[in-house]
């Protein structure tokens, strides 16, 4: 019974959040300079931005597993400007590949690997970012940024140029006992960053983003508190990289799910 009052909870948390738990656009950002996070992807549907995510390889993107939708997928790569997409050169249809073991956010493994449909040519504004391979924590005092095309406030609208914020690693003991105010237990393998200790985050829109620290990707932007991106509130919570690293090579190893 605890249990199932439990999962109700999280499931008016995830609604609060918005369609499918869905993170949020970056706060207090700015946008990102060309030339630089030549990893970032959008993830769209119907040619509109749902997601983030980022490239891992010549035929791989990196996203959140609850950005999976049953209607085919495309990313776009090589442009920070949504309306200045070459749909020859930067649009890829992609094959979905989720963690075997989501079910929803609440369970962890949000982490989804795309397939692009074919091989992509890297270049000055095409470039993988490197995965983390070993655990980071707040106590390693590192510099670390979010970026995406989300919301930029509140229940604004999501933006077409690409924006980064600086956020703080959160201590994951910290992050736990902030989310036991809204009565949800965090799952397994995450990373927290931003949304208490400042003002900066991400907000809808953002979800899949990576969490870059040091010029390493060590999180996926997983999700907030209730739609709510006026921070401080409660820690954004990212799924954590190094605990999905055999997952991820074993795929990409086989170009195939």
């Amino acid at each position: 019974m605890m249990h199932a009052v439990h999962d109700l909870m999280f499931l008016y948390l995830l609604t609060c959040l918005g369609q499918n738990g869905h993170g949020s656009e970056i706060i207090n950002g700015k946008n990102v300079p060309q030339n630089s996070m030549q990893y970032m992807a959008s993830v769209q549907i119907n040619g509109k931005h749902v997601c983030g995510g980022f490239l891992v390889s010549e035929d791989f993107v990196l996203t959140a597993a609850h950005c999976y939708k049953n209607s085919p997928m495309e990313v776009v790569i090589g442009t920070h400007n949504l309306k200045k997409v070459n749909n020859n050169k930067m649009r890829y249809s992609v094959q979905t590949c989720k963690h075997p073991q989501y079910d929803k956010v609440v369970s962890g493994n949000d982490i989804m690997l795309l397939k692009l449909s074919r091989k992509l040519q890297l270049d000055k504004k095409v470039k993988p970012i490197q995965l983390a391979r070993k655990e980071i924590k707040a106590k390693d005092n590192v510099k670390c940024q979010v970026a995406g095309w989300g919301i930029t406030e509140t229940n604004d609208k999501a933006v077409d140029v690409l924006r980064w914020v600086d956020v703080p690693l959160i201590d994951l003991n910290v992050c736990k006992k902030q989310w036991t105010f809204e009565k949800v237990t965090l799952p397994k393998g995450v990373i927290c960053a931003g949304g208490i200790k400042s003002e900066n985050g991400f907000c809808q829109g953002d979800s899949g983003g990576p969490l870059v620290c040091n010029g390493t990707a060590v999180g996926v932007a997983s999700f907030n508190m209730k739609k709510n991106c006026i921070y401080p509130n409660r820690p954004n919570v990212y799924t954590d990289i190094s605990k999905h690293l055999s997952w991820i090579k074993n795929i990409l190893k086989k170009k195939q799910c």
